[in-house]
Parts: C-alpha cells; sequence; structure tokens
C-alpha cells in the first residue's frame, strides 16, 4: 500500500537511449516539424495534439561539463526526430527484487512540448512550463502528458527534464574554486529551459511573453527559488505552486557544503587540492553518485532540511531564503496560483507508519518538537483521530514544515502584499485505503486532475477510471489553471467565483467534486495555533 511520496520519490523506468538521428532532408510545410534555435524537430500528430518528446534544450552536462552551468545545445543537421520517450535525469530505480538500481542517463537536459493541434484561440498561445515532483532526486519529465492541458486550456505545455541528486545539487569548495557558485545546477537546467522556451516558444505556437512557471512538490519548491532569484526575472510572467511553499527555509550555503563535504568522503575524493577533488568526481561512474549517495525520502519527523539535495541560499543564484525574497519584492506584479491538498502527509505516515501507537506518537512530536511537544500534544491529542498515525499525519500536515498547509498560507498572504494571489485547497477525499483509514487528499492526488501520469509505483487513477464528478472537478481545475495561464486570473464562465487572496485574509478556495468554494483553510488547520508556537 505505499504510496504517494514512494510514487514521486521512486523509479524512473526510462530506458537508456541513443540521441535520435537527424535527417538530411528540409521539412516541408508540416504542423508535426518545427525549427528551434538549433535545428528542426519532427514531432507526431495524437488526437487533438501534436507532440514533440526529447528536445534538447541544454548541451549534455557530462565529463568537463558536469556540474557547471547548462550551455546551450550544440545545433544539428536536418531533421531531428522528436517521437521517442525522453530519458530521464540519473536518480534511483528498483529491480523486481525492489533492490536499488541506476536508471537514466546523463545526457538528460531535453524538454517535451505539447501543443493544441487546432486552437481555439487566435494568435499565439499561452505557454504552461511544468517542474516535476520527486524530492529532488527523482521524476522526469516524460512522468506527465500534458494533452489535457492543452487541448482543454489551449495552452502549449512544455515539461522539463532537470538534473537531480548530487549531480543537480552538490555544493563544494571544489566547483567554487573554479568561478562559479555551486550547489543549484538543478535550477540552472531550469532557468536555461525557461530561456530555451523564450526563444522558440512561438516555433509551436506559444507566446513567449505569456509563460507560467508551474511545478507540484519540489517542482513547486523549484518555482519559489526562481520568484526569488535575480536570473530569473522577466524568464516568466505568472507563477502556480502546487503543494510546496515558499514559506519553508531551503540549506544555507555552510549547511550544503557540509552535506557536500560528506559526500565527497564517501566517493574517496576528498585528497589532494581543489583540482584534484574536481577531477575525482567528473570521472566518478554515474552509478556511484547516485546509488552511493542516495537518501531515502524525508523522514516522518518535525526536522526541517532533512532532504540530503535541495536549493541552496546564499548564493548569486539565490541569494536569500525564498520567502524573505518575496517579501522584499522579487515576485512583484507576477500572479500566483498556490495551494496544497488536504491530508498532503496522510499517505507518507501511514505508508510508512501504519500501526504506529500511542506512545510512538508522543515520542514523534517530542523528538520534532522538542519543548513545543506538550503544546502540540495539547492541542491534537491522540484520543481525537481515528489511529495514532492519523494524529501525527494531521499534526506534519498543519504544521508544514515539510510539505503541508500552514506555510502555504503564509506564502499567499506574503505574496499577495505585491501581487495578484489566488490561494486553494483540494479537499476530494481519494477513497483509498490503509486498512479502514482513508488516505485523504493525500499529497500528489492532485495530479491526475491535471496530468496523465506515468509515475512509477504510483496508483494515481486514469481519468476514465475517476467518477463522473471527479472528472467534472477535473475539468474545472484545467479550467481554473488554465485561464490563469491565459489572463493570470484563473476566474472564467461557467465556474465558481474564486477570490483573490489578501495580505491579510485567509481566502481560500475548496476544491472538491460535491461543490467548489470558500473553505475555512486557516482554522481547519489551526494556523493560529502554529503561528504561536
Amino acid at each position: 500500500m505505499l504510496r504517494r511520496l514512494a510514487a514521486l520519490t521512486a523509479v524512473v523506468t526510462a530506458t537508456l537511449t541513443v540521441v535520435p538521428a537527424a535527417t538530411s532532408a528540409p521539412p516541408d510545410a508540416d504542423p508535426t516539424v518545427v525549427r528551434t534555435d538549433a535545428g528542426y524537430v519532427r514531432g507526431v500528430a495524437d488526437d487533438d495534439v501534436v507532440r514533440f518528446s526529447g528536445v534538447p534544450y541544454a548541451a549534455p552536462p557530462t565529463g568537463d561539463r558536469r556540474w557547471t552551468a547548462p550551455r546551450p545545445p550544440r545545433p544539428w543537421p536536418g531533421v531531428r526526430d522528436a517521437t521517442a520517450p525522453t530519458v530521464s535525469c540519473p536518480q534511483v530505480g528498483y529491480d523486481e527484487e525492489f533492490d536499488p538500481i541506476l536508471v537514466g542517463a546523463e545526457d538528460c537536459l531535453y524538454v517535451d512540448v505539447v501543443a493544441p493541434a487546432r486552437p481555439r484561440h487566435d494568435g499565439r498561445l499561452p505557454v504552461v512550463v511544468w517542474l516535476h515532483g520527486g524530492n529532488l532526486a527523482s521524476g522526469a519529465a516524460a512522468e506527465f502528458d500534458g494533452a489535457r492541458l492543452a487541448s482543454g486550456g489551449d495552452v502549449v505545455v512544455v515539461t522539463v527534464n532537470y538534473r537531480l541528486g548530487a549531480l543537480g545539487f552538490l555544493s563544494a569548495g571544489a566547483f567554487d574554486a573554479e568561478g562559479t557558485t555551486s550547489g543549484n545546477y538543478g535550477l540552472l537546467d531550469q532557468a536555461e529551459a525557461l530561456r530555451w522556451v523564450r526563444r522558440n516558444a512561438a516555433a509551436f505556437g506559444g507566446d513567449p511573453r505569456r509563460v507560467t512557471l508551474a511545478g507540484q512538490s519540489a517542482g513547486a519548491r523549484s518555482v519559489c527559488t526562481h520568484l526569488a532569484s535575480p536570473g530569473s526575472r522577466r524568464l516568466f510572467q505568472q507563477a502556480i505552486v502546487q503543494s510546496g511553499a515558499c514559506a519553508n527555509p531551503v540549506m544555507e550555503k555552510a549547511d550544503a557544503d557540509h552535506k557536500g563535504a560528506e559526500a565527497i568522503r564517501t566517493l574517496g575524493c576528498d585528497a589532494g587540492g581543489a583540482h584534484a577533488v574536481a577531477e575525482c568526481l567528473r570521472a566518478a561512474p554515474v552509478s556511484e553518485l547516485v546509488l552511493k549517495l542516495a537518501r531515502p525520502g524525508p523522514p516522518v519527523t518535525a526536522e526541517r532540511h532533512e532532504d540530503p539535495w535541495g536549493p541552496v541560499a546564499g548564493t548569486p543564484y539565490l541569494p536569500r531564503q525564498p520567502i524573505d525574497a518575496i517579501r522584499r519584492g522579487s515576485a512583484a506584479g507576477i500572479p500566483l496560483l498556490v495551494g496544497s491538498t488536504h491530508d498532503e502527509m496522510r499517505g507518507i505516515v501511514l505508508g510508512r507508519q501504519p500501526d504506529l501507537t500511542a506512545e510512538g506518537y508522543e515520542t514523534a512530536v517530542h523528538t520534532g518538537f522538542g519543548a513545543d511537544a506538550p503544546r502540540v500534544l495539547a492541542e491534537y491529542p491522540v484520543g481525537d483521530f481515528a489511529t495514532p498515525a492519523v494524529a501525527l499525519a494531521t499534526v506534519l500536515t498543519d504544521w508544514g514544515g515539510g510539505i503541508g498547509s500552514c506555510p502555504v498560507l503564509e506564502t499567499a498572504q506574503t505574496a499577495a502584499r505585491r501581487a495578484p494571489v489566488y490561494a486553494y485547497e483540494l479537499l476530494e477525499d481519494s477513497e483509498q485505503f490503509e486498512g479502514e483509514v482513508s488516505y485523504g487528499a493525500y499529497h500528489g492526488w492532485d495530479l491526475p486532475f491535471l496530468w496523465d501520469t506515468a509515475i512509477p509505483l504510483s496508483q494515481y487513477p486514469d481519468l476514465a477510471d475517476m467518477t463522473a464528478p471527479q472528472r467534472r472537478l477535473s475539468r474545472a481545475m484545467i479550467g481554473y489553471w488554465t485561464a490563469f495561464a491565459h489572463r493570470g486570473d484563473p476566474n472564467r464562465a461557467g465556474l465558481p467565483r474564486w477570490a483573490r487572496a489578501r495580505p491579510g485574509s485567509a481566502s481560500v478556495l475548496g476544491l472538491d467534486s460535491d461543490s467548489i468554494g470558500r473553505t475555512p483553510f486557516a482554522a481547519d488547520h489551526r494556523c493560529g495555533f502554529w503561528d504561536s508556537l
């Protein structure tokens, strides 16, 4: 029954593929052939959309380019095939015995593009650029099929691969000595993909002046860094943050360097000066970099900064913590759609600790909250919940220091001081169970309402398996999300009014197949209590 984050942080069943060959003939007038700034690509028409898979947005980050900033791709002659599935970036996968294996390849900086075959709007269409989740250690562009968004909302959808794990986020003095600041390579990849979109959106029917950067979980955390980064300004005009709060802090450079030093020792590359260390790291087999430096998903505790790899603040890319930068105006004027699911942590806790005892619950709270534990236990007595596991999941969801609720509200209210903000919560119960306990609206449950997903080990339903009310909710969410991409405002005819969030208010739209309307988010998640700690 293990689902949720395990699904998001586990394998991508990508196969190592050979770079598609280019043909020599120039293209005729063909909607499946597009000229990018590096050369022609040939996609495929599929029902209501045209798809292009595996389009390079940067040169392969291999050899001497491992742990360097991304560079534009080398031009190719003829027409490049863009119909094969996109290979994932290197990450941990699992074999049939569930033993860890390497999947993916370092030559992975590609995007997938889906565009409507018959646009309903004249002129160029808005572009939605999607950053996948996966704890910044797993996931791939190919896991998300944007056809429903593209055809249902008349938008061009671009899904992005970016470097993961140590390859994407290793912070090391050996690389700093080369004249750059290490630690945010995966985020630099995302910014390079946005530059590629700015140069090439028009070729796919998109408008480079109407780009919405969107992401879920680790992808949402990434969007927060771009809202805060001086280097990402003007690369997108709107943002969507799903189940990731800009109010949650990221690692500072000193902490990231400490983790990097531990990794370098693990690889046996800590001898000699900076040049020798860098050479050793770049010569290390990719399997060692992934398998030796892998960690499990975030533990079910109330500790911050548990992720082994992630964004690094105190760097030129990210000088300040995201929420501090947003408070100072880094995202001024950028409309934001932000929200979460009602039971973010329930799937994670039930999947890992379904038989948690009352004593185990108290121990977990004391371990996580220290001196504040008695107040937390008094606010969330175990007897008020179906099981101790549900009690712990509710505490962690409401607190939201990893993923959860109250920091999402803080993000919305902070950003609303300088830009239009629309906050939501997915309330729809998944009706998936661990024993007799429902997972509720768990972390990731929003994804199948917007995308056709192919996330390994997940049990997200296909659209065809949803109930008729859930399919209506899916259409409503696609309507809201794509209206936001068109105008920076999710409201559209035929859908309930979505009020803007305000700096001092808690206006949150509840999304449920029975009804859509304002929900008492702050009260439900006891955000006043968490603010008092």
